[in-house]
């Protein structure tokens, strides 16, 4: 069985019930619908296709919503701008319909006072960068740094800063009402950068009524200096490599992935990495052998999940793009669990207590499988935090906490009715394994579950065989 998780982006090349159907079926566990493409009308459908998918049959696709978060642009050109290493570019805050050649206005005004002379600009990641060679009240006078064509409306970073916008923006506010109103299980916060909009996000998702998980998107120095309490107050992290690389030095941006990696397996959240893993295969049905190292990189260090951008959304090869995905996360797993499954740190907390006992359990006796019985997920992740070598099975009674345990690591969700009789609902787990033949009669497995004690409930840990 697979650990790591897979979320693939909906997109035009993926959002007809077919191809969805075909996603889920090659081993997409998380679809995420970005919001910067595409209308409210277009994402519902999306979700309706995937419920429909989830009642039809025994699927559990859970559904990310991911904010656009603000916005640095460029202008608009009439024609593109062919630019040599050297020539002078102008940025500018100046409202014109015309600009003079080679000068292009920026969408945000503050940008001119987040700039200082000596800074790089970066447009679409670094295909363009320009050196600030003179600044005025409304103009910023760079120097082209390499030969390249400048089009409009492209994404600007500066290197090494943040610029000072807004993380949430109105579009986002009415997008994050749209997934409350549709049901969505995750909510991926673009440009976060500290707790403060963690916690206005939390608020508003409470005043609401709405019980979805908040993923923290790192992807600004401003996030990097403040990763702590970014994982303390997130549900969920994501490394978005992408604008992350633009800010910082892309020499550092495998450091802070596995730095962030080891926050979130220490504070017992799931982290996901993003941005450009099968980037290849958006044109070509087989990865580069580089991509193919950089999945296995990350299952290594601990990801819970990897994610799929372009690749899903506007692809050739979406279906090959998570099938290659399955098999280099499923040949990697087995070797790193042999190396240190089952390690978990020592605790006070008697339900991790619990989950660390049960994983080691599974390991030295070699289980066939850990089934736990969980109502909230809470003791499902902790056994997913120990990474054992035995798959998890997680039975609850609450459709929405098994969809959202499909971005844990290791951990198969199953959705049954419980029963008072705690004996009876374990009894029905298995039978549930034995019917999707994940089990077999004689088959050792742990079970994490309440029995009934007297007059009260007892958390135990068994070994039985089927």
């Amino acid at each position: 069985m697979r650990r790591t998780k897979i979320i693939c982006t909906i997109g035009p090349a993926t959002n007809s019930a077919e191809m969805l159907q075909k996603l889920a079926d090659a081993g997409m566990n998380i679809a995420r619908l970005n919001m910067s493409h595409g209308d409210h009308e277009w994402h519902r459908d999306v979700i309706k296709k995937i419920h429909k998918l989830n009642s039809d049959g025994d699927a559990s696709i859970a559904v990310m919503l991911d904010t656009k978060g603000p916005e640095l642009r460029s202008g608009d050109l009439k024609d593109a701008i062919v630019l040599q290493k050297g020539d002078t570019f102008t940025f500018t805050i100046r409202k014109q319909t015309e600009y003079e050649e080679h000068c292009t206005e920026v969408n945000v005004d503050s940008f001119i006072d987040d700039v200082s002379v000596g800074d790089t600009i970066l447009a679409d990641g670094g295909i363009l960068n320009f050196e600030i060679t003179e600044k005025t009240d409304t103009d910023m006078i760079c120097t082209c740094l390499n030969d390249g064509e400048m089009t409009s409306r492209r994404h600007l970073n500066i290197k090494g800063k943040t610029a000072t916008l807004p993380t949430i923006t109105d579009k986002d506010w009415e997008d994050i009402d749209f997934g409350i109103e549709e049901g969505v299980d995750f909510i991926a916060l673009s440009f976060t950068k500290g707790k403060e909009e963690l916690q206005e996000l939390r608020s508003h998702l409470e005043d609401k009524g709405a019980t979805i998980d908040i993923i923290a998107k790192v992807e600004s120095v401003d996030a990097v200096q403040n990763l702590p309490e970014i994982v303390e107050y997130s549900d969920s992290v994501m490394v978005a490599r992408g604008d992350l690389g633009s800010e910082l030095p892309i020499e550092d941006v495998p450091v802070y992935q596995e730095e962030m990696i080891r926050l979130c397996r220490d504070a017992g959240k799931p982290v996901i990495v993003a941005t450009q893993i099968l980037e290849s295969m958006i044109v070509h049905p087989t990865p580069t052998r580089a991509e193919v190292s950089d999945i296995a990189h990350a299952v290594m260090e601990g990801t819970d999940a990897l994610m799929l951008c372009g690749e899903t959304a506007a692809g050739t090869y979406p279906i090959q793009s998570v099938e290659t995905m399955v098999t280099v996360s499923k040949r990697i797993e087995g070797i790193t669990l042999k190396r240190n499954g089952g390690h978990c740190e020592k605790t006070e907390e008697s339900k991790k207590e619990i989950a660390q006992s049960a994983a080691t359990m599974a390991n030295h006796t070699e289980a066939n499988a850990l089934l736990v019985i969980t109502r909230r997920g809470y003791m499902a992740t902790l056994l997913s935090r120990c990474r054992p070598c035995s798959p998890i099975y997680a039975f609850t009674n609450i459709t929405t906490v098994r969809r959202k345990l499909n971005l844990f690591w290791g951990i198969l969700p199953y959705h049954i009715e419980f029963s008072k009789d705690p004996e009876k609902t374990i009894q029905r787990a298995v039978d549930v394994l034995l019917e999707k033949k994940r089990v077999e009669p004689g088959d050792r497995i742990i079970i994490v579950s309440d029995i009934l004690a007297g007059d009260r409930m007892v958390e135990t840990v068994q070994v039985r065989e089927v």
